[in-house]
């Protein structure tokens, strides 16, 4: 297994993105079918950022999309999110349900938040082992172990279909929203705030209660070896899935075309970082509102 430190680029590069809404042509056929084999109801940050540099995202995708059907990655998945349940269940959490029934939200109205967490708690996995595999790639490691790729895995998206993300961005927000994305940028040390954290902010006061439980622990001394385990996981899982035929370093390298190959590593880099952190902050999400 290669070994690769957690590396937080500095300074962090810019992130651009291709919206799903923008996407066109060839892009939305792409986004369209990484959903769709993913079994996911959006497009990732990752991805679209990805996406900005649309060869370097056609070969990607390509080259990875056979594995990302088969049940090897489902299992590997599964394995991860796992990890990240266990590694929140050792951090002290803050319930909710009780404090949310307090403030006035239904059962059923709780019951809805849990399943968008379950989405992302889901749906964030595929998106981890995409990105270390493009930073193990780019920075000259082939991926995986040689063999069949073996069975693809039957279709079982996270959120059904006609279910799109309702996201609440900064221009929608009300004021107290918009504090806690402040807060959420600078405890993550990140210029953007994640699709999860958007999605959930449907419902302010649950989410302000939220972060308020989580922020406290992403500053606890415990937090960062948990994550470093996390990312340590998911190199040792993609160590083991099949290697894909054609997506070798070199392939992906000569996708960059005048591409700035450090710009963009830097850029890969980030999100290799940050997504570990991501999936341990939706688990601790996920165990604040189970039963006591």
């Amino acid at each position: 297994m290669t070994l690769l430190p957690r590396l937080k680029p500095d300074p962090v590069p810019p992130v651009r993105t291709v919206s799903e809404a923008m996407a066109t042509g060839a892009l939305k056929a792409a986004y369209d079918d990484t959903k769709a084999v993913l079994g996911v109801p959006w497009m990732g940050v990752v991805t679209m950022a990805f996406a900005q540099h649309e060869t370097f995202y056609a070969t990607l995708w390509g080259g990875l999309r056979p594995l990302a059907g088969s049940t090897a990655f489902a299992g590997a998945c599964d394995d991860l999110r796992t990890a990240a349940k266990a590694e929140a269940a050792a951090l002290h959490r803050r319930p909710l349900a009780d404090e949310l029934l307090g403030m006035g939200y239904t059962t059923a109205e709780i019951d809805e938040i849990r399943g968008l967490v379950e989405v992302f708690s889901r749906g964030n996995m595929p998106y981890v082992l995409i990105a270390t595999a493009a930073r193990l790639l780019l920075e000259g490691h082939p991926i995986g172990k040689p063999g069949p790729i073996g069975p693809a895995a039957p279709a079982s998206p996270v959120a059904g279909p006609g279910e799109p993300l309702v996201l609440i961005e900064p221009h929608h927000a009300e004021a107290s929203t918009r504090a806690v994305y402040a807060d959420i940028r600078e405890t993550l040390g990140l210029p953007f705030v994640n699709t999860d954290y958007r999605a959930l902010a449907r419902w302010p006061s649950y989410f302000g209660a939220a972060w308020a439980g989580l922020a406290p622990l992403v500053r606890s001394a415990p937090y960062e070896p948990a994550v470093t385990r996390l990312h340590g996981e998911a190199l040792r899982l993609l160590a083991e899935l099949p290697s894909p035929k054609d997506l070798t370093p070199g392939a992906l390298r000569a996708s960059l075309g005048p591409v700035d190959p450090s710009a963009l590593l830097d850029l890969v880099r980030l999100f290799q970082w940050l997504l570990p952190g991501l999936i341990l902050n939706v688990a601790i999400l996920r165990a604040q509102l189970m039963p006591r």
